[in-house]
């Protein structure tokens, strides 16, 4: 599965694990995706969509509709 939000492109990001003796190595930064279900008013059926919480509070302002004619 990628860990790319559908809404907003966030997507994994790269960097360093400092240890307490500042030693660094290289890691990866997830975005927090979730698989979830919405009902779409226009098409009368429910829309799966994998989206960050970011993406969720978006949809909740605007409106699923108004979103998937954006996408």
């Amino acid at each position: 599965m990628s860990k790319i939000c559908q809404l907003t492109k966030k997507k994994s990001m790269f960097g360093n694990k400092r240890s307490h003796a500042l030693n660094s190595s290289k890691r990866r930064f997830y975005p927090n995706i979730k698989k979830k279900k919405f009902w779409s008013f226009d098409k009368k059926r429910f829309v799966k969509l994998k989206i960050s919480n970011k993406g969720t509070r978006i949809i909740n302002k605007k409106g699923i509709d108004t979103i998937l004619k954006n996408i």
